[in-house]
């Protein structure tokens, strides 16, 4: 983990845009892992997703345009299907023999859900069927096409590795996070102890209690607050909170754009429909909480690039370990080809923070 490069992991579902920046009609391009896509949205086809480059002359498909539910080059007008199949190249003369359907361009599975678009990386060209998680990961209670009331994004200039962490990290709090409107008195270290449980392709922060001293959860959503933590590969974290009256789901997911920058989307559902009206208040106040890791993360960069020795400590960076040691099991799994077997253990962490 000293490295300012990281592996990113294959044969998952990573978030790459909100759905509504993709109006009917309209493309986007972004990079995943290093390797260029275009999302397109067709007229009734719905969201696709192909290699951001024409097999013609290698012009990105994105500064073209969708007719249909194709996507056409701008270069020479070539038109690929959602499939990725060629179905017309315009300088063709009637009778001229080439068979223009076995051109292709590359295909990514994409989906639509929670209002977010989830593209799968594939080990090879097997699809998510064949692979070990053959879909984006479940939110607790929240319909597939609900789409998040806030959301914010944020570059991160490190590795997937490093942004997970630091956002994992269950003592900086009291020393990044200075903020008024996070913790009562951050500054005084109490004693925390959390059970923590293997789940589907990761581990849980069991279910518990919010203490009173969190003033945020207990402003917002009243008395009674607990809340679930679960931790996902290959960049996912879900929390589920409820009150008496009031619940909440957060999603963060890190995308690796390359292998030493990854982009982190923050996403929020709740029954707090009054909240609608402070969203640019509440975006605001995301952005500088998680600028603040962020900050972190680009210092933490300038002194990695000693290369370093780097010290994990339990209890407080157990969780770093789990992490990699998840990530190391995947990747064994799949140059095996055998089934993921999740390593962890029911365990009680304590630390200070």
């Amino acid at each position: 983990m000293r490295e300012l490069v990281a592996n990113v992991l294959r044969g998952c579902w990573y978030v790459v845009a909100i759905g509504d920046e993709i109006k009917t009609g309209r493309m986007i391009a972004r990079r995943l892992a290093g390797e260029p896509i275009v999302i397109a949205r067709g007229h009734d086809c719905g969201i696709f997703a192909l290699r951001d480059t024409c097999p013609h002359r290698g012009v990105p498909l994105h500064y073209g345009q969708v007719v249909d539910n194709t996507v056409a080059c701008s270069y020479h007008g070539w038109r690929f299907k959602a499939d990725g199949v060629c179905v017309e190249i315009p300088c063709l003369y009637e009778g001229q023999k080439i068979e223009i359907s076995k051109i292709r361009c590359r295909v990514y599975q994409a989906i639509e859900r929670y209002g977010l678009i989830w593209v799968y990386l594939p080990v090879a060209d097997e699809s998510p069927a064949d692979g070990q998680m053959q879909e984006p990961p479940d939110l607790p209670g929240i319909a597939f096409g609900t789409a998040p009331q806030l959301h914010i994004q944020m570059d991160f200039p490190s590795s997937i590795d490093h942004s997970v962490l630091a956002l994992m990290d269950l003592t900086h709090a009291p020393y990044v996070h200075k903020l008024w409107w996070f913790k009562k008195d951050p500054t005084k270290l109490r004693l925390k102890e959390k059970v923590f449980e293997p789940a589907p392709f990761g581990f849980k922060m069991k279910r518990h209690k919010v203490p009173p001293q969190n003033v945020m959860y207990h402003r917002l959503l009243g008395d009674n607050t607990w809340t679930e933590i679960y931790y996902k590969l290959p960049g996912f974290r879900i929390e589920q909170i409820k009150s008496d009256k009031n619940w909440a789901v957060a999603l963060t997911a890190h995308t690796p754009l390359e292998m030493d920058f990854t982009v982190v989307y923050q996403c929020f559902w709740s029954s707090l429909s009054w909240l609608a009206p402070f969203a640019p208040v509440a975006r605001y106040l995301a952005r500088t909480f998680l600028g603040q890791d962020r900050d972190y993360v680009v210092l933490q960069r300038e002194g990695l690039k000693s290369n370093p020795n780097i010290m994990l400590i339990n209890d407080a960076d157990t969780q770093a370990r789990w992490w990699l040691r998840l990530k190391d099991e995947w990747d064994n799994a799949q140059a095996a080809r055998k089934p993921f077997h999740n390593p962890l253990r029911e365990q009680t962490l304590r630390w200070r923070s």
